[in-house]
């Protein structure tokens, strides 16, 4: 159904999981994907056979005065931004409970989660408020709902995704501008692939559909709320829990 012709789209985290399954599913249906990724490596061995159409970006997106020159250098180049997906994080240290949560990889876990979020996010606004129009989509987790025991970082860092979005969807909502967030459950990525059986079991236990999602699904349902066939739903948190998500 979504048509992406003519528009042009950044995607973070682009050279696997979530961030790789949405920016095919983008280029899939004629957008200009500008794909931000440490692994530069990753990006051209996935996006070189599309051409112009992609463009790979080797960048830190926890590095503020990074992404604002690149965001503003991708601004230059295409005249506009009409999306924004971030997908760029880490789960840092888990299967631990809070007092053992180290201090540093906490930092660094928000640093990847949510305050690039917010730096890419305070960068393309105002090039989408120019031209009247932009979707933003950050991906948050059902941890950032309900918390997971052991995931301290990363539960807390995407509660503050999902607050994030509120907030946003809420201040450019007569801008033409629709800030929303997703929150899967457990998708089968290299992040969960790596992450401790026991931590990922203790999950997927709370599905009632009694699996984890795939990344075909990921990305349908973010094509969907970047689109413009989504007009009236911004501050929203988008359910992708197989049942697990109770609000």
């Amino acid at each position: 159904m979504e048509d992406f012709n003519g528009q042009v789209a950044i995607v973070t985290g682009a050279a696997s999981g979530i961030g790789l399954a949405i920016a095919h599913k983008l280029l899939a249906k004629g957008a200009q994907v500008i794909l931000f990724d440490l692994n530069s490596e990753g990006l051209h061995e996935e996006f070189d056979k599309y051409g112009d159409r992609a463009v790979p970006v080797s960048i830190d997106v926890s590095d503020q005065a990074l992404v604002e020159q690149t965001v503003k250098d991708v601004a230059g180049r295409f005249v506009k931004i009409d999306i924004l997906v971030n997908c760029a994080g880490i789960t840092g240290l888990t299967n631990m409970f809070s007092h053992e949560v180290d201090s540093a990889d906490l930092h660094k876990v928000f640093e990847v989660n949510f305050m690039s979020s917010f730096y890419t996010s305070r960068a393309v606004l105002p090039h989408m408020m120019d031209k009247g129009y932009g979707r933003i989509l950050h991906i948050a987790s059902i941890s950032g709902k309900e918390g997971n025991v052991g995931m301290l970082a990363y539960s807390a860092s995407k509660a503050a995704v999902i607050c994030m979005a509120k907030v946003q969807g809420k201040e450019y909502a007569e801008r033409g501008i629709t800030v929303n967030a997703l929150a899967p459950a457990v998708i089968r990525t290299p992040l969960v692939d790596n992450m401790p059986e026991k931590q990922v079991r203790y999950m997927t236990d709370k599905i009632p559909m009694k699996r984890c999602g795939t990344l075909e699904e990921a990305a349908n349902i973010a094509a969907y709320i970047v689109s413009p066939y989504n007009s009236f739903s911004t501050g929203f948190t988008f359910d992708l829990s197989g049942g697990r998500a109770t609000y």
